[in-house]
């Protein structure tokens, strides 16, 4: 394609790294950029990076980003042609399509009538169904009523899914394996899906056991051209939300990709489709496929198309918004090698995956080559915040084959590094190492099934991690000391020298080092890279220990052993290229144990919403039963009872936002009332 600018201006509809990323392509094409920002966005990056910049209101996507008139009036007022929607928001909202038009701009994505005709799972399933493509039995009909809905559960068969009719991502979407779990399913499905679309509407699909999810990128133009840029595979997932997605797919012959690409051409002129989208299946382990949905807008995936073809989906995006004709026949299409991505999220795997928000203190991620690529929405100092989805960045690797992806992968997950939240890397890092992945034989209910083959927080460290982590800390005090007397009157003094020397011998330093649960005694004595350990009654010898940076090296008992070290206070994230550890510095005189307060009082995991409170004062609870429902980031979470007893005090009322940590129900003794 020509590199002249098919627009002077564009505004972007969207935050983060895909309001980045569009950003980083509108520069090299010479095209301004307009980012809208929330309230609680005006630092952000994308905000940085765009040449204008206009606030579009609080920081609850409802009063900001989901405000399609504010979107529009910003445009006309910085003068912006087009816009580019990016992908959740109003990406998929044909009357916000139908409004950029009607103020004379053009809207960067399909038609809105092609939206309004996948805009419903339910009516895109019918049109696919007439069109030829093979569709999952089930139920998609206007009738929502509870009873209809139970009724063509009991026709369609259990296990079920419910799915919200109007969504994506993996929101409003349950699986169903009895008829006396259907209502409560039901209920929080549709409740969910009002609370990310708007709409409640769901329908019923049959449970197809083992499936892969392979989804093919399709592109059309104004002028009749459809074509396909092959797979993706995203059958890593955790509750339906992709964790890993690759390009080809290990598990497609030749002849059942050919198959499928027709499927999704077909499926994208059977609703007049402009622009980029994408057509998802799911292929049960017989190589039979099914329709699943079309994304009408650019996936978060899309990188690991651009890695594989060596194509920019966003210039192609803005080129056929600006009626230019596909550059590609299909049989132009290229694919080189193989490529993954992994996203980084702010997030606790050991306490079911939480969200996290906060700010990142320290922020390394590796450095971009051919091989690897980072999209990124945030800077270090940066804040995650807690009203929108907490994804640090999306990390993208290429190489010649799959076994050398997914080993460029590990080398570039064990470069990153953050501080101050929780974060996923050790799950992501599992994952690329777990034979399910490596064999390519993983479906999209594997990880749910087997959650706990990919959790490492609570693996205990070994004696030899425990011995390295203490030289990690020695080191550094041996550095801290040596500075402290440099910068003293005499560094010429035996007593500025920050060797531990003592009149009858160098004297022993005591640390107590906390992994997990476990706090950990150690007993070091030595100077420089030679010292004696003795770990929890183990001995262990050291010698040449040094550092470069943040590279450990030393002789353990004979051994070598290298490792990454990154310090936070007094926290260490040690990663030995295969495992990551951290530990923390305990002071020697604070006594470890069970700090729980088992006083009853349950609080907050996390900021959210309170949706919905299940119980009243003075009701008698089971342990585990639920208490109320909260909603964060953009998910629904459970708090449940700690203990049985009776409910003494509730502090929270539907509707209420509340911090983490704050008391939302007590619960006391069984014998206590209210």
């Amino acid at each position: 394609m020509p590199a002249s600018p098919m627009f002077e201006r564009i505004l972007i509809a969207n935050r983060g790294e895909i309001a980045c990323r569009v950003i980083r392509t509108c520069r090299r094409l010479g095209i301004g950029t307009v980012a809208v920002y929330s309230e609680a966005d005006a630092g952000a990056l994308h905000v940085r990076l765009a040449d204008h910049a206009v606030c579009i209101g609080a920081a609850v996507p409802s009063e900001s980003y989901l405000r399609g008139e504010a979107v529009i009036e910003a445009a006309l007022r910085t003068g912006a042609q087009a816009i580019h929607p990016g992908y959740g928001f109003l990406s998929e909202n044909a009357g916000f399509a139908e409004a950029v038009a009607a103020a004379g701009l053009v809207f960067i994505g399909p038609p809105a009538s092609a939206m309004q005709r996948m805009g419903s799972k339910a009516g895109a399933k019918q049109l696919m169904a007439a069109a030829g493509v093979p569709v999952v039995p089930g139920y998609n009909g206007e009738d929502q009523s509870a009873a209809t809905l139970a009724a063509e559960a009991r026709r369609t068969g259990f296990p079920l899914m419910v799915k919200a009719a109007h969504g994506g991502g993996g929101k409003g979407m349950r699986v169903v394996h009895a008829p006396e779990d259907f209502a409560a399913a039901l209920e929080s499905c549709q409740r969910e899906a009002r609370n990310a679309f708007g709409r409640d509407r769901v329908l019923l699909e049959r449970y197809v056991r083992s499936p892969r999810h392979i989804e093919i990128q399709v592109f059309a133009d104004s002028h009749g051209q459809v074509i396909h840029l092959n797979e993706r595979e995203c059958s890593a997932q955790r509750r339906y939300q992709k964790v890993l997605e690759e390009a080809p797919s290990p598990f497609l012959t030749p002849q059942l990709r050919a198959a499928m690409g027709e499927a999704a051409v077909a499926a994208a002129r059977a609703i007049g489709y402009v622009n980029a989208g994408t057509v998802e299946f799911i292929v049960d382990p017989d190589g039979n496929f099914y329709f699943m949905e079309i994304n009408t807008r650019l996936q978060v995936e899309h990188p690991v198309t651009e890695m594989v073809t060596g194509l920019d989906l966003v210039e192609w995006q803005l080129r056929v918004a600006a009626g230019e004709p596909l550059p590609l026949q299909q049989s132009q299409v290229p694919q080189r090698g193989h490529a993954i991505e992994v996203r980084l999220y702010a997030e606790d795997p050991d306490s079911g995956f939480l969200p996290a928000s906060g700010t990142l203190r320290t922020l390394a991620l590796p450095s971009p080559s051919d091989h690897v690529r980072i999209d990124t929405g945030v800077e270090q100092g940066d804040t995650v915040s807690v009203f929108y989805d907490p994804m640090i960045a999306k990390l993208i690797v290429h190489d010649v084959d799959r076994p050398s992806a997914l080993a460029t992968l590990r080398a570039a997950l064990a470069e990153c590094h953050v501080a101050g939240l929780k974060t996923n890397i050790g799950f992501l890092e599992a994952l690329t190492r777990h034979p399910a992945v490596v064999e390519g034989r993983i479906d999209t209910g594997y990880l749910d099934l087997h959650l706990e083959e990919f959790l490492h927080g609570a693996a205990a460290a070994s004696g030899a991690g425990l011995a390295t982590a203490a030289m990690a800390f020695l080191l550094r005090a041996q550095q801290e000391e040596a500075a402290r007397a440099s910068a003293g009157s005499d560094p010429y003094s035996p007593w500025a020298l920050a060797d531990g020397w003592r009149l009858h011998g160098r004297a022993a330093r005591q640390l107590r080092l906390r992994c997990g649960d476990g706090v950990h005694e150690v007993l070091a004595r030595g100077h420089g890279g030679d010292w004696q350990l003795l770990i929890d009654g183990q001995e262990h010898g050291v010698s040449g220990a040094r550092s470069h940076g943040d590279r450990l090296e030393l002789l353990l008992d004979g051994a070598g052993r290298r490792a990454r070290m990154r310090f936070d206070g007094d926290t260490l994230e040690l990663h030995d290229g295969h495992r990551r550890l951290q530990l923390q510095r305990m002071a020697n005189e604070r006594a470890g144990g069970d700090e729980t307060a088992g006083d009853g009082q349950v609080r907050a995991p996390m900021p959210g919403r309170v949706v919905v409170v299940r119980v009243d004062a003075g009701q008698q609870v089971e342990a585990g039963a639920e208490l109320l429902v909260m909603e964060a980031m953009k998910m629904e979470l459970s708090v449940k009872a700690p203990r049985a007893g009776t409910v003494a005090a509730l502090r929270a009322v539907a509707g209420d936002f509340v911090e983490a940590e704050a008391v939302l129900v007590v619960v006391g003794d069984a014998a206590e009332a209210a």
